[in-house]
């Protein structure tokens, strides 16, 4: 069995209820909610929360596919890690595999979903994890204050065409399995593949300025939603 894990809490400090606050219409946890109970390969959608407030507008969903579960407070803390809600999660429920969603990536699609989990059953992937392919050229500071190239030769400046880029991790979605997750305690492990997804999933809601250039980016996206409810 194929789960969704979506962990959302009511403690979010830079956008109060930033989960449940208005996106283009809808509760900012409704858009990946959405896309995961559109995902053909995932069987359900748990979403765990320590908000009463969340959990009623969530049940409110009409979507099949998800089910609120209690998330406790020591694992909602400021300090908590993603993780210590997903093994607290695992040791309750029973799944084969975990797909961690994270709410602040709206854009996520089913489609996108499902690539992950086809690239998750090659015979050899154990993890997955979402990313963008980056072109920039990076450098780090050294301590006595010279800046030094991070990822390419000065003298070798590569043309776009000929440089294969990075991988930046987007934070939309990670997939491993639940017997990983217990042994290793992390989101991935072993065997790790990248799914990549396009520069706009780049964006994620942390701040006041990114719910703004979302909801645009929303707006502006033949086909995503309802113009007229948005």
């Amino acid at each position: 069995m194929n789960v969704a894990f979506i962990p959302v809490r009511g403690g979010s400090k830079s956008i109060p209820l930033k989960n449940i606050k208005l996106l283009c219409g809808k509760p900012l946890v409704y858009w990946t909610a959405k896309a995961a109970c559109e995902c053909q390969n995932i069987d359900r959608v748990y979403i765990s929360t320590d908000s009463k407030q969340i959990r009623e507008i969530v049940e409110g969903f009409a979507l099949e596919k998800v089910i609120v579960v209690d998330r406790s407070a020591e694992t909602a803390s400021d300090t908590a890690s993603t993780e210590s809600a997903m093994l607290e999660f695992a040791e309750k429920y029973n799944f084969d595999n975990i797909i961690l969603i994270q709410a602040t990536s709206p854009m996520l699609t089913a489609e996108e979903l499902n690539r992950g989990l086809e690239l998750y059953e090659r015979p050899d992937c154990d993890s997955v994890f979402s990313a963008v392919r980056r072109y920039q050229f990076l450098w780090t500071s050294m301590q006595d204050g010279t800046a030094h190239p991070y990822n390419y030769d000065i003298y070798h400046r590569p043309r776009r065409q000929e440089y294969d880029g990075y991988l930046v991790e987007n934070g939309a979605f990670y997939i491993t399995s639940k017997e990983r997750l217990l042994s290793t305690k992390n989101r991935i492990s072993g065997n790790i593949r990248a799914l990549e997804m396009s520069d706009i999933s780049l964006y994620e809601i942390d701040e006041p300025n990114d719910w703004v250039i979302i909801e645009e980016m929303m707006r502006s996206i033949n086909g995503w939603i309802d113009k007229d409810k948005c």
